[in-house]
């Protein structure tokens, strides 16, 4: 039996960082729950000191997830820790992620300190952190161009103030896999007390060589690694999770290693974020892309037809991928489209049915056949969304010719009055025309940072995947909103409201956020 290797999530921390996404509380918790029924055994679910909203996400995360540690960073202080604390201290399994960086390029310019200050920092944080926390993990940030002699240091130090976790991370992506393997095993062969805790590898994208560098440090010793789904991240990314599950998995005979993760939940957790961030897989990436498991050359499709290993090394199921196509209808009932989610995994409550099929009727009446892409779509253009909608999309209706002006007229449900509002706004395009309705609607002016159109499907019919970002100068808040139809004009229509809506929300509780700040103090 090979040795186990553990699966550390950053996608709500490390992720979530990537240019252009935000995710809210709601969310996050959604992710975090498919999180634990992929098997992942550290979810990493925030950086609680950064600020009360995080801090906010952190706690409900932790809240909510019974099986896998939930961790938040902190810096090496500890105001940093007490934050950390503070979220988690109601978590069924807590646990504190405390870091400090090491290479000589961070202490000279970014922390501007000598290498016995850093190990006296490092070592009093642990110390400080397994006061409150059982499970601490210790990082040497930037810790792949870190001295090999003093990262053996600062190692030691942390694993003697009580670290569980010794976590070598490649920051920036640099390293080859040789070199970063070789980091394990001197640190293996020249620390004491080195047994005692559990080796953990984080590699950055940078240069294209986080899956192979991760590979690497297990060979080497690690027993952890550390990444995100899809590899988003900072920059280039994180390593994709999925890649070295799947390397580990197929190449059992190889590494000799073991995993408990749920390897059928790969593409639902792969789609989900994906969905939530507005980051969309590639059609080439590895596992989860669309053409992961596609077929095109006349030799392939022969070789496949004969035996789908000649050219397939793993099978699509074993990542929960399916080409399966949805045989429901415009004549088919509530009882039939329950059983359908039941059998894709979701779990909705009666009124969530209801909106959801009454969605699906739309869609019924537009698209002659839908597939199991179509109805997932749907299903997750509404996970994560809890909050009150202060706007709720009636109708759209655009006029538009080559030599006239696009005009749009739109009706809208203002539920803080209970009233149907109508208005039309002339624009250079359709969409621009939609847009000025809506503003004039909310009576604000909101500036769009990114408007992005996906499809779903393939065909004339193909449901589409409107993503919005949108920017409030006065409060600084930017926001993803999305929307789905087979009309792209109409999901223009939902992912602008939808994107207002939340802005509005998180507006109300930045507002309130600073009428009580002065009481509750720092």
């Amino acid at each position: 039996m090979g040795r186990n290797v553990q699966f550390f999530d950053t996608t709500l921390r490390d992720g979530e960082q990537s240019p252009g996404v935000n995710l809210n509380v709601e969310e996050k918790v959604a992710i975090a729950l498919q999180l634990e029924k992929l098997g992942i055994h550290v979810i990493e679910a925030g950086f609680a000191a950064s600020s009360p909203g995080d801090r906010e996400a952190v706690r409900k995360v932790g809240e909510a997830v019974q099986n896998p540690t939930v961790v938040s960073l902190a810096r090496a202080v500890r105001s940093d820790i007490d934050a950390a604390w503070e979220a988690l201290k109601t978590a069924v399994n807590p646990g504190v992620h405390v870091f400090i960086a090491t290479s000589p390029i961070h202490r000279e310019y970014k922390l501007n300190m000598t290498k016995e200050e850093v190990l006296n920092q490092a070592e009093d944080a642990v110390r400080y952190a397994k006061l409150f926390f059982s499970h601490v993990e210790f990082s040497a940030e930037d810790g792949g161009r870190t001295e090999l002699d003093f990262l053996c240091e600062v190692v030691k130090r942390a694993i003697d103030a009580g670290a569980d976790v010794i976590n070598i991370p490649d920051t920036v992506g640099y390293l080859s896999p040789q070199e970063y393997g070789n980091i394990f095993r001197y640190i293996k062969t020249h620390v004491p007390g080195i047994e005692k805790v559990k080796l953990s590898a984080h590699c950055h994208d940078d240069l294209g060589m986080a899956t192979a560098n991760s590979l690497a440090a297990i060979e080497a010793g690690a027993e952890q690694v550390e990444g995100t789904i899809n590899g988003i991240g900072e920059r280039a990314g994180n390593v994709a999770l999925e890649e070295v599950a799947m390397a580990l998995y197929t190449r059992a005979s190889y590494y000799g290693m073991e995993t408990d993760l749920q390897l059928s939940e790969i593409a639902r957790t792969s789609r989900l974020i994906s969905k939530m961030t507005g980051m969309f897989v590639p059609g080439n990436k590895a596992v989860v892309g669309t053409n992961a498991f596609a077929h095109e050359s006349g030799i392939h499709q022969d070789g496949m037809l004969k035996n789908a290993a000649t050219y397939e090394i793993m099978n699509p199921e074993t990542v929960g991928q399916s080409n399966t196509l949805l045989v429901l209808g415009k004549h088919s009932g509530r009882h039939a489209f329950r059983d359908k989610l039941s059998q894709f995994g979701y779990a909705f409550n009666d009124e969530q049915i209801n909106q959801l099929f009454h969605r699906f009727k739309e869609l019924t009446d537009r698209k002659k056949v839908i597939e199991d892409e179509d109805l997932v779509s749907l299903i997750e253009e509404r996970i994560g969304e809890e909050e009150e909608e202060v706007f709720t999309f009636e109708t759209v209706q655009v006029a538009y010719g080559s030599q006239s002006v696009p005009t749009a007229s739109l009706r809208l449900m203002d539920n803080r009055m209970g009233l149907k509002v109508e208005e039309a706004a002339c624009g250079n395009g359709s969409v621009d025309a939609i847009f000025k309705a809506v503003d004039r609607i909310t009576n604000e002016s909101w500036n769009l940072a990114d408007y992005k159109i996906v499809s779903v499907t393939h065909g004339t019919d193909s449901l589409g995947e409107v993503y919005v970002k949108l920017h409030d100068d006065d409060s600084d808040i930017t926001v993803q909103g999305r929307g789905v139809s087979t009309d792209i004009l109409e999901a223009s229509a939902r992912a602008y409201i939808h994107g207002i809506n939340r802005l509005l929300s998180m507006r109300n509780r930045q507002k309130k956020q600073k009428e009580i700040a002065p009481a509750v103090g720092e």
